[in-house]
């Protein structure tokens, strides 16, 4: 048998998405973020989904990712957020890069001008996030000594919100303040409108004066509100396997390492062929709950690193071969990446690239 659970991506629900985004929107470019390989969901038939759906622009995190697009004949616009190290691979494959800093900016005019061309550039300012990017005060000044380097065309600004998930906006209206003032001067400094994008998945829900020219959805693509709400999307990731076996055992008897579970009954315990090594965190042991003949079971005992157990008592009939359900719908219920972040603290981002860059995928509704 092949290693681990299969996550079964919908591309019908991944379409569905983004026009939600686009009704929001209305016709306001999509930059759709498909770094960390579409949030685990497989960027290439992700990427090549939202563009037949209308994305203006892919947004990858290193120059890598964008070329596996390009190898799959992905011929859209890719924006590179973070990678400024291999030059030579944005003029070999047509990336736009974001500058972050002049001493990146010289790179890239001087492999521009070697080549007797010019290469558009998107320019990261930091408004608050604390990570990379020119500094508010010194934008202006700095995006014009780079304008005078040669070789760069600044096609673009953008910044991103630390906050705009909170309820509380007041930080993230700073942060559109400053970065709509660096707009309206770096395009004066310029002489020319200088489109600019800064709208993640949470301020395109909540902020609509955070649009400006592009919006950047990342986690609602995947149906996941940042807020903790359906806000009428669709999960795309499925991820489900089979019982590899299932064991009748006495009262009394000690359930994987560490014995943290021990039966009260007679149970029925099933081992299920998903661990640690597959993206299913050894915190959801005795933590968590399975799907089985559409009812939810819980994990018993440690997760190990190949197998999970789950107590599967109260569950007639159920057998060797049996579907396992780990993440999203059997029957009338559903485990969502919401609720098993929930369960260990951490964001349903983690629980979809752990899952996904993992298992085997299967892609339905391709058609």
């Amino acid at each position: 048998m092949n290693r681990g659970p299969v996550a079964e991506i919908d591309l019908s629900a991944l379409r569905h998405n983004f026009e939600s985004i686009s009704r929001i929107t209305g016709k306001v470019p999509v930059i759709s973020v498909v770094k960390a390989d579409a949030y685990g969901h497989g960027a290439t038939e992700v990427s090549g989904r939202l563009v037949d759906a209308g994305a203006s622009c892919l947004a990858v995190a290193f120059t890598g990712e964008a070329r596996k697009l390009r190898e799959a004949g992905i011929k859209a616009p890719i924006l590179v957020l973070f990678d400024t190290f291999d030059t030579e691979d944005y003029f070999r494959h047509d990336l736009v890069p974001v500058l972050h800093d002049l001493r990146t900016a010289a790179a890239f005019s001087k492999e521009a001008l070697r080549r007797g061309t010019m290469i558009s550039a998107h320019v990261k300012v930091d408004t608050g996030m604390g990570r990379i990017g020119f500094s508010p005060q010194s934008a202006v000044s700095d995006i014009g000594k780079m304008a005078a380097m040669g070789g760069i065309e600044v096609e673009g600004l953008m910044s991103h919100f630390s906050e705009a998930d909170l309820t509380d906006k007041t930080f993230a209206g700073l942060q559109i303040e400053m970065f709509r003032k660096v707009r309206r001067e770096v395009s004066e400094r310029l002489g020319r409108p200088v489109m600019a994008h800064i709208a993640n998945s949470a301020a395109i829900i909540s902020i609509k004066e955070a649009f400006f020219d592009a919006v950047r959805p990342g986690l609602i693509l995947y149906g996941y509100s940042p807020f903790n709400d359906d806000r009428g999307l669709r999960p795309v990731m499925k991820v489900r396997t089979r019982i590899l076996v299932v064991r009748d055992l006495p009262a009394g008897t000690p359930v994987s390492y560490g014995r943290t579970f021990v039966t009260k009954r007679r149970s029925r315990i099933a081992a299920v062929p998903v661990g640690y090594a597959d993206g299913y965190s050894r915190l959801f042991s005795n933590n968590s709950e399975m799907l089985v003949r559409g009812r939810r079971v819980p994990v018993a005992g440690r997760v190990c690193m190949d197998l999970t157990m789950i107590d599967v008592t109260d569950v007639d009939g159920v057998s060797d071969g049996d579907e396992v359900v780990i993440l999203g719908r059997q029957g009338a219920d559903a485990i969502t990446a919401v609720e098993l972040s929930s369960r260990i603290n951490t964001i349903p981002y983690d629980i979809l690239t752990s899952f996904g860059s993992r298992a085997r995928r299967e892609y339905i509704n391709a058609g």
